[in-house]
């Protein structure tokens, strides 16, 4: 089976185990270069990134109630493609990323989380709304570096 055709619950995902997996627009170049602080950031090993409008994406989309073609938030799933599967967005997910990171990003993670959801999600939504103005769109999404490759499904 080639890459295009798999699912995030084939087996031939092993490099999921304990780690969570990031679903992100890759399209939009804020979200690029955001998932390129966390690439550079991720010493511990601890996430795997996918663009949302990948083939490898869409039966978890689809599973979770959003559109596959654009969910329009960054969704990180922890246990992907078992049962105990659970999907994060907005904030939640953003904190889950800092919070799998090592010192100082955990602690960053703590500290944002005082801060009520409804709160954190409102800026959340504003950045989103205004994203593609911040940092442009591409017209396909962006190939990762040879050395960044490992880090990324379905590519």
């Amino acid at each position: 089976m080639g890459m295009a055709s798999q699912t995030i619950a084939d087996p031939a995902f092993p490099e999921l185990q304990h780690r969570l997996l990031v679903l992100y627009d890759g399209r939009c170049g804020f979200c690029n270069r955001s998932i390129r602080w966390f690439l550079k950031r991720d010493a511990l090993d601890q996430l795997r990134f996918a663009p949302s409008q990948s083939p490898v994406a869409a039966a978890l989309l689809l599973r979770h109630g959003f559109d596959a073609v654009a969910p329009n938030t960054l969704i990180v799933v922890r246990n992907a493609g078992r049962p105990q599967e659970t999907v994060m967005t907005r904030t939640a997910g953003v904190l889950a990323m800092l919070f799998s990171l090592p010192q100082p990003w955990s602690n960053l993670a703590i500290g944002l989380g005082v801060f009520p959801k409804p709160l954190r999600d409102a800026g959340y939504r504003l950045i989103a709304a205004l994203r593609y103005r911040l940092a442009g769109r591409y017209a396909t999404c962006p190939l990762p570096t040879a050395e960044e490759r490992a880090k990324f499904l379905g590519i």
